[in-house]
């Protein structure tokens, strides 16, 4: 009786160690998940700020050939 009492406490112990290492395991890999979204959402920030800056530059140059091109064609008549 008491050797199984014993048994089953050595075997709880067990598995209460390798519930926390792995618990540990998935903590760590759910961190190293969290860094490669933030990682990726960063670069996606950086990529559509910088698309959104050419837009705004090829805009501003559109205009101001535009204008060029208007002013030209008032000279010309």
């Amino acid at each position: 009786m008491i050797d199984d009492l014993n048994a089953k406490i050595i075997e709880m112990h067990r598995d209460v160690r390798w519930i926390c290492r792995t618990l540990k395991e998935m903590k760590e890999t759910d961190a190293d998940f969290e860094d490669r979204i933030r990682n990726l959402e960063g670069w996606q920030a950086e990529k559509n700020g910088s698309e959104k800056r050419m837009g705004g530059v090829c805009a501003g140059l559109i205009g101001i050939v535009g204008i060029v091109a208007a002013w030209l064609m008032q000279l010309m008549g």
